[in-house]
């Protein structure tokens, strides 16, 4: 990818430099399209060869890529050669560029970018990605929500990377809220109530019970009494806990379909409550645990009882808590897949407790530890639907919907679509994707439901209707014209920043692998769709000779193409009709 031209380049300086092609590739990169002036296709930095030593004796970095510039040869790939800022430049032979690029994007597909020397010899690993993991009877609030979409965006791209990809959704089904939500039932719960909507109905008891515990010692007492005859595997308990996690699990599919998110496996931290013991056997028989006044256990992690290096792993009644759960999770995970890597992905606020868990597990003898990774995002401040705060996912993939209907109803381009409340959810649900992964995930951000949902500018909503708009061409003018083109009818300035930037798709990938950020791909599509509204107003097919319309429907074609497959990488859905 990058069509094969970086290898050609590679193996040209390889000669020079004495060095093998492969070890050049990745300081050869496409160079980004610029508005004012035709730049060249690739660029060395004559910097990353020289590696990064600051020995000022070291030569001129600009004098040496001069010097590398004259050693250099055009060819029947490389029609010309220049030196920028510490760098040595070459612009591909225009006729290759445009053909190489438009029939590699036929012929890869879905699979444009991914076959690149850039992952060329990448091994392929087994890797889990935890996500998503709202607690159940609890609110599915806003960070659930970018956990979710951030998860499937990091399991889609490894997938597409060729790894095998394991996605867990680890429910928070266990611990003391299960004693307050079976006492809180047995006093304010209505089965009819359950069966018709459970996350809404426990959500109500649970409130309301919390209510009465805060006032209430009984209440309070009944709760933990529950909670720990669940602990002993007390029969009727169990059952209704079963019940409660079985129906919540049931609603949340339904839910994760319309965002377009599935899971391997719905795992929880009930799941590990035998097994967190055998964790505080483990520790207890390695020195670790200690006991407290209280009558808790802990884990002194700085060994000289430094306050902010202590994890408690048991509650003074014997019960497990998050963090050992956790621990016991890690290693059956282990025992289970043999991963490679295993990403967490929450929110930034659980820093220091995957931090204490890595390193507990090394302490503990597990040199697989880091192989563990935490992706941690920021808050998302100011989602409120019009009736109020979020409490659900459902809610504000509803009002997503309804508010992108009136959007659509009120466009007059707007074409018939055959099914309106799915195209709206699908384009509501892009413009809500890209206002997430614009910036750093590590960032807070403030969400406006105005600004996402502009149709001009850098929206999710720009990008579909691009998506809609090149399909709508594809449908009108056939496929006649897409035999063959002739590549001489694609050398205006628009044709061919469009395919120096399709060019670049591979290294875009490759930057969101290394820091599993989505921005890079956002940002590059965004581009690419504003390249596409400048060329359609001038590259007109209609009234075009065939041989000059036929170019001109492959480019847009391949732009189309591209622009699908990123999207479905961040967890959209194109539209073909808007």
């Amino acid at each position: 990818m990058a069509c094969g031209f970086r290898r050609c380049i590679a193996r040209q300086l390889s000669k020079l430099l004495d060095l093998p092609p492969e070890n050049l590739i990745k300081s050869i990169s496409a160079v980004p399209i610029s508005r004012k002036e035709e730049v060249a296709d690739f660029q060395l930095s004559v910097d990353s060869l020289l590696g990064n030593n600051n020995d000022h004796s070291r030569p001129d970095v600009q004098v040496q890529a001069t010097r590398l510039a004259e050693k250099l040869k055009c060819d029947t790939v490389v029609s010309e050669i220049s030196t920028g800022q510490g760098t040595v430049n070459f612009k591909i032979n225009r006729e290759l560029l445009t053909k190489t690029v438009l029939q590699q994007v036929t012929k890869d597909g879905s699979k444009y970018g991914l076959n690149s020397e850039l992952f060329s010899g990448l091994p392929q690993k087994k890797i889990v990605v935890e996500f998503s993991s709202p607690n159940v009877a609890k609110k599915f609030h806003v960070g659930h929500l970018r956990s979710t979409i951030i998860g499937n965006f990091i399991a889609n791209l490894k997938e597409a990377l060729g790894h095998q990809v394991t996605r867990i959704n680890y429910l928070g089904d266990w611990g003391m809220q299960f004693g307050l939500l079976g006492t809180g039932f047995q006093l304010f719960g209505y089965e009819e109530k359950l069966q018709s909507n459970p996350l809404q109905h426990l959500f109500e008891v649970y409130v309301q019970v919390n209510k009465e515990a805060a006032d209430n010692k009984n209440v309070a007492k009944s709760a933990h009494e529950f909670f720990q005859r669940l602990e002993l595997g007390d029969m009727q308990a169990l059952e209704l806990w079963q019940k409660f996690r079985d129906l919540s699990i049931e609603e949340y599919v339904r839910i994760y379909k319309r965002l377009g998110v599935h899971f391997d496996e719905y795992s929880g931290e009930s799941f590990y409550r035998e097994k967190s013991r055998e964790v505080l056997k483990l520790l207890d028989s390695k020195g670790l645990l200690q006991k407290t006044i209280k009558g808790t256990a802990i884990v002194d992690l700085s060994g000289n009882g430094d306050p902010s290096s202590i994890c408690t792993v048991m509650r003074s009644d014997g019960t497990s808590l998050y963090a050992t759960r956790d621990l016991a999770a890690a290693i059956d995970r282990m025992d289970k897949y043999n991963f490679d890597t295993m990403i967490y992905v929450t929110d930034k606020g659980q820093k220091k407790h995957f931090q204490q868990v890595f390193q507990m597990l090394q302490i503990m003898g597990y040199d697989w530890a880091e192989r563990c990774q935490h992706v941690p995002f920021g808050v998302v401040q100011g989602m409120k639907t019009r009736r109020g705060e979020v409490t659900f996912l459902e809610d504000v993939l509803n009002e997503i919907r309804s508010r992108m209907l009136q959007n659509m109803a009120s466009i007059k381009t707007t074409k018939e679509v055959e099914n309106p409340q799915e195209t709206a959810e699908r384009v509501g649900l892009a413009a809500l994707i890209i206002q997430d992964f614009k910036g750093v995930l590590l960032s807070d951000y403030q969400f406006s439901w105005d600004r996402i949902f502009q149709s001009r500018g850098d929206t999710g909503v720009f990008l579909q209707y691009t998506h809609a708009r090149l399909h709508s061409l594809e449908e009108t003018f056939g496929c006649g014209y897409l035999n063959d083109f002739n590549t001489a009818c694609l050398q205006e300035p628009q044709s061919v920043s469009i395919l120096q930037h399709l060019l670049r798709f591979d290294e875009v990938l490759y930057r969101s692998s290394q820091d599993l950020q989505p921005r890079h791909i956002v940002s590059y599509l965004l581009t690419l769709s504003h390249l596409a509204g400048m060329a359609h107003k001038t590259l007109h097919i209609k009234d075009s000779p065939p041989e000059v319309a036929g170019a001109r429907l492959h480019l847009f074609r391949a732009v189309r193409s591209v622009l699908a497959n990123g999207m479905k990488l961040l967890g959209i859905t194109p539209v073909c009709r808007m």
